[in-house]
């Protein structure tokens, strides 16, 4: 689903980068819906299988890296040694492909904040899911103002190279706003759903071991944070947040798409 679609004239003034390992199945269609931005990159992780050779089908650049088991780590890596042509950096993960109404919305920003949060939507059966709750990342940033935090994760198991669930933030004596954009990525995590139980919980596993060091960095919106430091002192927290899922979000009327999305987010939520 390429951004030219809808006929863009001029290409995106972003660097697009995929962080990947072993995503030779997912590559190709996330490549395809970034046709319009003006660099893309791939930042690979000793792919074994053909992640390689899908990235050089589309004439994209790959970078490895290796992680030496400190910071800065895979993200805040690239945006400190990867020469990027922009500063504006967009990224995203193999899984998710940028629809053409999101590529459109972001040609056309005035580019008057700091970053942006982009909404995630599930897709299942090559349809997308319109109920319960969407996942949104501040994964479009000016490198110039935002960094990931350095936090005492090192000791845990599970996230290893790449940056946890938190977002990045403002870099020291800067300032700026965030706003979250009207489009999404469409995200199929779903299609292999064992990867995805066994992603989220390492997710999990990594949350409650922070969470017990009080090592969470703020969210760089006061409002989620207050939010955040609500839902995690809540009793019957879990309850809540079945009813906020099934009931507000109408997650509900998706049931059987949904419950995988949910027993996975309750195992993080149950951990801190």
């Amino acid at each position: 689903m390429p951004c030219g679609r809808l006929v863009m004239r001029n290409k995106i003034p972003v660097s697009a980068v995929i962080v990947t390992r072993n995503e030779e199945k997912n590559l190709g269609r996330c490549l395809a819906s970034l046709e319009d931005f003006a660099q893309i990159l791939v930042v690979d992780s000793n792919s074994t299988d053909a992640t390689a050779s899908v990235a050089q089908s589309y004439d994209v650049s790959v970078i490895p890296f290796v992680w030496n088991g400190a910071y800065p780590k895979k993200r805040q890596w690239i945006l400190d040694n990867v020469s990027l042509e922009h500063d504006w950096v967009f990224f995203i993960d193999a899984d998710e492909a940028a629809t053409p109404e999101l590529c459109a919305e972001i040609a056309g920003l005035d580019w008057r904040r700091a970053g942006y949060f982009v909404k995630g939507f599930y897709v299942v059966n090559g349809r997308r899911l319109r109920f319960g709750i969407t996942n949104k990342k501040l994964c479009l940033l000016n490198r110039k103002k935002m960094q990931f935090p350095v936090i005492d994760d090192l000791d845990i198991s599970g996230m290893g190279e790449i940056e946890g669930h938190y977002q990045p933030v403002l870099k020291a004596g800067e300032a700026g706003r965030f706003s979250t954009l009207r489009h999404g990525v469409l995200h199929y995590a779903l299609e292999d759903i064992s990867r995805y139980e066994s992603r989220h919980d390492d997710y999990a596993d990594w949350h409650a071991v922070i969470s017990a060091k009080k090592g969470l960095p703020d969210d760089p919106v006061k409002a989620r944070q207050i939010g955040k430091q609500v839902l995690r002192h809540l009793p019957f927290r879990n309850i809540v947040f079945c009813l906020y899922y099934y009931v507000v979000r109408l997650g509900i009327l998706e049931y059987k798409h949904h419950k995988n999305i949910f027993r996975a987010k309750e195992k993080y939520h149950s951990a801190g």
